[in-house]
């Protein structure tokens, strides 16, 4: 499946670890989405060749600096007066002369269009087939009526409140030819960290450079706190920030329903400042994007929305009706990219990293600069689905597939076992039980559900360790 970083469940080794080996970080890895073996032209918004297979679609701050909002609302409250959304009326203009005019106006369309397509891919599968572009089209949002004002709850002063909040991202890698793409993210603390995904920023992590500009246009250069490839997700910080930082409220992504309104807000395609809404399709999506090598995949146990999501949203706040945060919109599903169509778009299948787990990396980021992964200590197959997740019968490069005296060793599994549940959540395949695993801290103990010789039996592992992506 295709994430922000567009792409399609990655197709993985025949086995590989519960989690990942982190690959050394190349020269400018893919900013983009999903974004495995046969990765599609990079999208615009990660870094140009290691675009996330499900279109990305891999510290919290100070309880002060990050304050909660209320869980959402289940739905909007009733809809704003019979108005233009933004102001009065205004008289149409005469037509004009269609010989000329129809056409240079299509013509400026079609440029801005060719512009946000080559500035904004979302994963990191965006990222590999990304073109070189990275400027976005709008410069600040409109400027609001002054007699604005929009019931609390309604998408109108949702997006009002937040915008001046949301960033949007020009990454560029320090080579030679600048390769790069736009992202989005969103302000987290009053220090001036802003959190987004790895691959928005990961093309400009060895010695590029990186920018965030606001709704009203003001720029500032920022640099890389820290990057988390497995879990897809970055905090940066902005060398000169100003004075008067908003941090977007964090909801609960543990209380989403199904079914409870959302708003998306990013930069598709360069187009910064972009609003959609939607609902929450699904919850514990499992999706697993990456860009092929089968080391630099990112897993998440993913919010589904259809709210629409396209290259360039990846990093942007997916927030409730309360406007609170609850999940970063990271990867699409695609239908493909036929008709000679160069990059894929929103077909209402948008995945998020639930808030809940990204502010928990975050944390870990600022306070340390490196992600920390829970594991079990086995080595389960990553291709076959449906049957559970099997450990492998045996580990990378002739390893043993259970770690001597690790989790699931001390739990009494061995190769040979098929993993089909992990807590209350059923189990269908390796990436699944990865992105689940991913959702718990070190040291959480789980009980799991697996089959030996055709019975079913249950442990409880307490999960361990791994620090950092190498």
């Amino acid at each position: 499946m295709s994430t922000e970083n567009e792409g399609t469940a990655v197709p993985a080794d025949r086995s590989a670890p519960s989690v990942p080996p982190a690959p050394p970080v190349p020269p400018a890895s893919s900013a983009g989405a999903p974004e495995p073996a046969a990765v599609p032209q990079p999208e615009p918004g990660h870094s140009p060749r290691s675009e996330q297979a499900t279109a990305p679609l891999p510290v919290t701050p100070p309880a002060e600096a990050t304050v909660g909002a209320a869980d959402a609302a289940g739905g909007w409250p009733p809809p704003p007066p019979s108005v233009p959304a933004w102001g009065v009326p205004v008289p149409p203009a005469a037509p004009a002369p269609r010989k000329r005019t129809g056409g240079i106006v299509a013509a400026v369309l079609a440029a801005a269009l060719v512009a946000g397509g080559v500035g904004g891919g979302i994963g990191y599968w965006a990222a590999e087939r990304g073109d070189d572009g990275n400027s976005s089209t709008t410069v600040s949002s409109g400027e609001a009526p002054a007699a604005f004002k929009r019931d609390p709850g309604t998408v109108a002063a949702v997006a009002h409140n937040a915008l001046p909040s949301v960033v949007t991202i020009q990454a560029k890698s320090g080579g030679s030819e600048s390769e790069g793409g736009t992202g989005t993210g969103f302000v987290y603390d009053k220090e001036g960290h802003i959190l987004t995904n790895n691959h928005v920023v990961a093309s400009a992590a060895d010695g590029g450079t990186l920018s965030a500009t606001f709704s009203d246009g003001k720029t500032y250069d920022a640099e890389v706190v820290g990057r988390a490839e497995g879990y897809d997700v970055a905090v940066l910080k902005l060398k000169k920030a100003p004075d008067g930082l908003t941090p977007l409220a964090l909801g609960n992504s543990d209380r989403v329903a199904v079914g409870d309104s959302t708003i998306a807000i990013g930069a598709p395609f360069g187009l910064s400042n972009t609003v959609t809404t939607g609902i929450i399709s699904a919850k514990n999506r499992p999706v697993a994007s990456g860009d092929g090598s089968g080391g630099k995949n990112s897993y998440m146990s993913a919010l589904q929305t259809d709210a629409s999501i396209n290259p360039g949203n990846s990093g942007g706040p997916l927030l409730d009706a309360s406007g609170a945060v609850i999940g970063i919109n990271s990867a699409i599903q695609s239908a493909g990219s036929g008709m000679g169509q160069t990059q894929a778009g929103s077909i209402g299948l948008g995945f998020a990293i639930p808030v809940n787990q990204a502010k928990n990396v975050a944390e870990q980021l600022i306070k340390t600069g490196k992600p920390v992964y829970p594991v079990i200590g086995a080595t389960v197959t990553m291709t076959e689905k449906g049957e559970g997740a099997t450990i492998a019968e045996e580990g990378t490069g002739g390893t043993p597939s259970v770690t001597p005296n690790g989790p699931a060793a001390k739990a009494g599994l061995k190769a040979g076992d098929v993993i089909t549940a992990f807590g209350d959540h059923p189990i269908d395949s390796g990436p699944s039980l990865i992105s689940e695993i991913w959702t718990h801290k070190p040291g959480d103990a789980v009980q799991l559900t697996y089959e030996r010789d055709g019975k079913t039996a249950t442990a409880t592992v307490t999960l361990g360790e791994r620090t950092g992506d190498n």
